[in-house]
């Protein structure tokens, strides 16, 4: 799998709105929200050109049932790939390039306020936005067919910035709730 890091694209919010929608008519009742999260949900960023969704669900077992739903709308269904309570599905273009990301929690995991509570961070100190940036600009030139080696690369920021953001509070903005 190539690396690529492309400049912020603010076409990316309306690729989340729109396939937001399709995602609520998979979902129907079991749906609490949906959040635009990862680097193309923070603006003037360079990032991966993939969309990640986190949807918060009433009921996590329910999308075991709800996953042909999600299979139709071309999702590929990968479990809890090596997160507990997580379910995760992928999808691709028809060139076979990855487009969005999927991340399914049942509402009140900590995970949830992880992520919502980076992204938050991030939008709000613009200089550390810059920083992580830059970082994904090298990485992805260091690593260029080394998906592993580029996320190893941004583990110790991440973690760095998620504990300060955990501590500032700053998060939980709710204005990309659907």
């Amino acid at each position: 799998m190539f690396v690529e890091v492309v400049p912020y694209n603010p076409q990316w919010k309306k690729a989340f709105n729109a396939e937001s929608e399709k995602l609520i008519a998979a979902l129907a009742e079991n749906l609490v929200f949906i959040h635009h999260i990862g680097s193309t949900a923070i603006p003037n960023i360079h990032a991966k050109p993939i969309i990640d969704f986190l949807i918060e669900v009433k009921n996590i077992d329910l999308i075991t049932e709800q996953t042909s739903a999600i299979e139709k709308l071309g999702y590929e269904a990968m479990g809890e790939f090596g997160l507990s309570g997580r379910r995760y599905f992928r999808k691709e273009n028809p060139s076979g390039i990855r487009t969005h990301h999927v991340h399914i929690y049942e509402t009140n995991s900590p995970e949830i306020k992880r992520h919502l509570a980076f992204r938050d961070y991030m939008i709000a100190h613009p200089e550390n936005a810059e920083q992580y940036s830059q970082l994904k600009q090298e990485l992805a030139q260091k690593h260029p067919y080394n998906i592993e080696g580029y996320m190893d690369g941004k583990n110790e920021f991440v973690k760095r910035m998620e504990k300060k953001a955990m501590r500032s509070q700053t998060f939980m903005n709710q204005s990309d709730r659907l």
